[in-house]
């Protein structure tokens, strides 16, 4: 299992966690249940950026850990079988592991399975093709789909039934044919499928902003359409979004933490309190623009809600599109 470690500072003004970390070596895990390069391993260096803020604490050291597996469903289901109750690792979740569990695929388990933490930010769906791609808009990939809805072949992280799935079932339907004759690729994350893109694998990546923005800098790639209700601000402001393209699709994607089932209460809430008052700190505006996020900080009651009517919404979302919910 391949791992990076760092050296983070973050508020210790809560006597259990300075008792946590003098016992367990000032030492915190950030969980990335993926393959390096996607999504989640952006949202635990998110964490790192978080709690590198400058705040009066001592120095910890955090460890960024890789567990990939059904696209979060192996972290799942260990830390719900296994009980996990380290009040010092955090689970990376995104809007596509609510969606996969929502359809059953991370265990016969509930949403109240483990104990939410907080989220830290909100990105939109973005669809990247290589430079000389014959699909130059979304236009013309849209009207490629309308006659033939396997003429690009898709690559995303996360099998039949993923959020990325989701989105390019969606922008065929949007073309007018039957999503289920699209090709479709699916990989462990997706850094893995960036890389397919480059490579000429797959002619076409549905995934997020945050997770291809990294790819697009060595000029390989490009991205012709955001999945936002209005174009992005900074350097995504020249990519027009799918609805100026005669697309009406919007996909939003949340990035948080969870943490173990055995994780206690007064633990699980007093991190809370911690990320709630570096996310309402003006510094951490400016860390959610360097990653091109959108405010989306939710903890505690709130957030417990919220899970709990994602998941009935996509339950719905993935019946409309022929998926079996388990």
């Amino acid at each position: 299992m391949m791992q990076r470690r760092f050296v983070l500072s973050f508020a210790l003004g809560l006597p259990w966690l300075t008792r946590a970390h003098a016992a367990a070596g000032s030492k915190v895990d950030c969980i990335a249940p993926a393959k390096p390069g996607g999504g989640f391993d952006l949202t635990c260096r998110l964490l790192r950026d978080m709690l590198r803020l400058p705040l009066p604490s001592p120095t910890a050291e955090v460890e960024l850990k890789y567990l990939p597996g059904g696209i979060g469903a192996l972290a799942f289901d260990r830390a719900v079988t296994q009980q996990w109750s380290d009040p010092r690792t955090f689970v990376a979740f995104s809007s596509g592991s609510l969606l996969n569990l929502a359809q059953g695929k991370f265990g016969r388990h509930p949403p109240s399975a483990v104990r939410w933490l907080a989220t830290l930010g909100l990105e939109y769906g973005a669809i990247a093709v290589r430079k000389d791609s014959r699909f130059k808009t979304l236009q013309v990939l849209r009207e490629q789909l309308r006659t033939n809805p396997a003429a690009a072949v898709f690559g995303a992280g996360g099998t039949v039934g993923s959020q990325d799935w989701v989105k390019a079932a969606l922008l065929v339907k949007a073309a007018g044919s039957d999503h289920r004759s699209m090709r479709f690729v699916a990989f462990e994350g997706g850094g893995q499928a960036l890389a397919a893109l480059k490579g000429g694998h797959v002619d076409v990546f549905c995934g997020d902003v945050l997770e291809a923005s990294e790819a697009l800098a060595d000029g390989e790639l490009k991205l012709i359409a955001v999945l936002a209700p209005r174009r992005l601000p900074g350097r995504f402001a020249d990519v027009p979004t799918a609805r100026e393209q005669g697309v009406d699709l919007v996909w939003s994607t949340v990035r948080g933490l969870y943490m173990g089932p055995g994780v206690g209460a007064r633990d699980r809430d007093a991190w809370a309190l911690t990320l709630r008052r570096i996310m309402q700190g003006p510094e951490y505006a400016r860390v959610l623009e360097r990653y091109g996020l959108q405010p989306h900080a939710l903890t505690g009651p709130e957030l417990d809600d919220y899970v709990e009517g994602q998941v009935e919404q996509f339950k719905d979302l993935a019946r409309s599109l022929h998926l079996r919910i388990r």
